[in-house]
């Protein structure tokens, strides 16, 4: 299972998760493949990730799990990698959720729908409860940091990650719009544990 979770604001229709899609598609992989629209609430979409987990383990226990994440969704697959054990992609991921998203509160827009939403006072507390930590095998982990994000700080996720697969982009910016340009590097990761299983 490939479990991709997109970031704030944001929905299975980014740029990177149809990159990422197509990838899979044309390797023959896109059943792996699960995108899911993400609710407000940091819990509902734990909750939902956790959901598609435990089918997935039910139909096909023996397949491996990777999590990719994106911006909020690399906070997300963190949470998940550290109680799952499993391999995570994160993609200019949120380090400091509760902080980070706590100037969030208030009534947003989807880019890629214009549906409104509101992200109450109480996802920050959400957020602050599921905190994990540093990694503790940083080897399972795989990062895209981008030096020119505008709206996180590219170092706090290098220290974070210390230790991880990936790399440092020089440039680019928060939704890593040259992201076709490393798309073969994280797909190498992703699908290097299906190869030899």
């Amino acid at each position: 299972m490939i479990l991709y979770l997109h970031g704030f604001r944001s929905s299975p229709s980014s740029a990177k998760a149809r990159m990422m899609a197509d990838a899979l598609k044309e390797r023959g992989q896109l059943g792996a493949w699960h995108c899911p629209q993400l609710p407000a609430s940091p819990a509902q979409a734990m909750a939902l990730c956790e959901a598609l987990i435990e089918r997935h383990l039910d139909s096909a226990a023996n397949e491996p799990l990777t999590v990719i994440g994106s911006s909020l969704g690399g906070y997300y697959a963190t949470c998940l990698a550290e109680k799952r054990l499993c391999r995570a992609v994160v993609l200019n991921p949120v380090v400091h959720a509760a902080r980070d998203l706590a100037t969030q509160v208030g009534e947003h827009t989807q880019y890629h729908s214009e549906e409104p939403f509101v992200f109450l006072p109480e996802y920050v507390d959400e957020l602050a409860r599921m905190a994990v930590g540093r990694p503790a095998d940083p080897q399972r982990y795989f990062l895209l940091a981008a030096t020119g994000d505008e709206v996180l700080d590219w170092r706090e996720m290098a220290q974070w990650y210390a230790g991880s697969h990936g790399r440092i982009i020089q440039g680019s910016d928060h939704g890593i719009s040259d992201f076709e340009q490393w798309l073969p590097e994280v797909l190498g990761f992703v699908l290097e544990p299906r190869l030899h299983s």
